[in-house]
């Protein structure tokens, strides 16, 4: 017998019995208030044609969808081990949670990664280590500044990476940008334009211009100098960041659910409420490497001279080598660059372009920054890379393999309470962090998280110069490739300068000095001539 035909069965049995019963114990008629209910969300489920589980196996079906929807706490919780999590295990997950309560974050019983894996990774220390970093006295900073720049930022070697108010709620982005004035480090605002949020407690901002030109654009969508010059000048903007492509969908261009554009938020972006957002994968207001170097000039002359850079995800290298020969053909530079990774977050995108789509953080870093010391540019642009930046060992990688700098999303989310619950594209974000619902967003109290962003970022930048420290070395500059090893395979370990080799400063401005990797893109750019 079907499982229709057995619930139909058993449903009017059901029935049958109440009914004969009643005639001897009236009170059992109140059991249709629980039983009436199932019966007809059964009846509904035969009768409905969307769902076959549900038509084949009515009420029991309902279950599977169900247990669907809260696997992934059920993973989280009861079946994951500590380093299977992803996209961030619960070791870095807890870590954050750790250092933003300001609570111990030491682990017990040695580690529980496995070091005989191919892919392990670690630091080496040094016999004759130095002091400890917290007698030093002042973290570290950054200037960003080309010889163009006029207003030259120092910034923390931490930041916030690009999160735009709309994926993030407002109490979210009050919290995150209280937590960088609080800690005097930056606030990257995503595309999705500057609010009142982002100004109320006077963070540091990077200002990010996506494809979309939120908070700078015409009626049609184009670049609008006039606004862009009155948001440029505000004394929060220190830097100006030109988002070209991202890790989690490079080529795509920004998504904003319909659900969560509000009547704010289409104000802000200078666009119409209550439609989903999508930013053009390219921009409009330039059209080649050329035209894109006097955009940045132009940007620069606009914003009085603060410092001007790019975002993007490598995906064909050869055009990241023609931005470079831009930059040698109209003597304009960028202050600085930002490599994103394919590993990098969002709140929604395709999971073609999430799993499959541009380069690996770590790949990409080392391909920008040999790249530009081939042309001889390393020393007038500042790299910035970000990509799952969770701990101080992830920083100390970065810098070694080339960076400057680092900016992190997912930890500074987690920092003012994220979870990891996976919905920021459903507009239920159990903890009011990516979502617009009021009433879930008014259980992110922005007075309690603030310290806690802060807190986090204090504890990772010591943790990383306590790695500084225990290598040897004077600072972060000193960081080198051959201070990280990892292993390739069960019996072989390199040093990340024996697998990528350093190049030769403006190498790549003579033919005849041209390694071999690089050779094929010089040859594809006098076929394209």
């Amino acid at each position: 017998m079907k499982v229709r035909e057995r619930f139909i069965l058993i449903s009017t049995i059901v029935v049958i019995a109440i009914i004969c019963i009643a005639f001897f114990w009236t009170p059992i008629l109140w059991s249709f208030i629980l039983v009436g209910p199932l019966i007809l969300m059964g009846i509904f489920d035969i009768f409905q044609k969307r769902h076959t589980i549900r038509r084949n196996f009515p009420l029991i079906g309902r279950f599977r969808y169900v247990l669907e929807s809260i696997r992934p706490e059920i993973m989280q919780y009861f079946v994951e081990t500590d380093t299977e999590g992803r996209p961030l295990n619960r070791i870095l997950r807890s870590v954050i949670y750790r250092r933003a309560k300001g609570e111990t974050d030491t682990e017990p019983f040695g580690t529980q990664m496995d070091l005989y894996h191919s892919g392990y990774e670690w630091m080496e220390h040094s016999m004759y280590a130095k002091n400890n970093p917290k007698d030093i006295g002042e973290f570290p900073r950054l200037l960003i500044g080309g010889k163009d720049c006029k207003q030259p930022y120092s910034s923390s070697l931490l930041n916030i990476s690009a999160m735009s108010f709309g994926s993030l709620s407002d109490n979210a982005i009050m919290a995150l940008n209280k937590g960088a004035k609080m800690g005097n480090f930056a606030h990257n605002t995503g595309e999705g334009g500057i609010s009142d949020h982002h100004l109320k407690y006077g963070g540091d901002l990077i200002w990010q211009i996506g494809t979309g030109y939120f908070g700078c654009r015409n009626d049609d969508g184009t670049f609008n100098e006039k606004t862009f010059r009155e948001n440029a000048l505000r004394p929060s903007v220190k830097m100006i960041e030109i988002k070209l492509s991202q890790g989690a969908k490079p080529g795509h261009g920004g998504i904003l659910p319909a659900i969560k554009n509000t009547e704010e938020i289409a104000k802000i972006r200078h666009i119409k409420p209550g439609i989903a957002v999508h930013s053009p994968p390219s921009h409009s207001a330039f059209a080649d490497p050329i035209q894109f170097m006097y955009f940045i000039k132009k940007l620069r002359d606009l914003s009085d001279g603060k410092p001007i850079g790019f975002k993007l995800c490598i995906g064909r290298k050869q055009e990241f080598m023609d931005f470079c020969e831009a930059m040698i053909y109209t003597g304009i530079t960028p202050d600085f660059i930002t490599v994103d990774g394919g590993e990098g977050g969002t709140g929604a995108a395709p999971v073609e372009f999430s799993n499959t789509m541009g380069m690996p953080l770590r790949e990409g870093l080392i391909f920008v920054y040999d790249t530009l010391v081939g042309f001889g540019l390393k020393n007038d642009i500042k790299v910035i890379v970000a990509g799952k930046i969770i701990t101080g060992f992830h920083m100390a990688r970065a810098l070694a393999l080339g960076a400057d700098g680092c900016n992190s999303a997912r930890a500074m989310m987690l920092s003012i309470g994220c979870i990891q619950a996976l919905q920021c594209n459903m507009n239920t974000c159990p903890t009011g962090v990516a979502t617009q619902n009021r009433s879930l967003v008014r259980g992110l109290v922005v007075d309690d998280k603030a310290p806690r962003a802060k807190n986090y970022h204090e504890a990772t930048i010591h943790s990383f110069l306590e790695l500084i420290a225990a290598a040897g070395l004077d600072g972060p500059k000193d960081l080198r490739r051959e201070h990280i090893s990892k292993r390739v395979g069960m019996y072989i370990v390199k040093t990340y300068d024996e697998i990528y080799p350093y190049m030769e400063e403006g190498c790549l401005l003579d033919i005849a000095d041209i390694p071999d990797t690089y050779k094929r893109y010089f040859q594809l750019t006098r076929i394209m001539k």
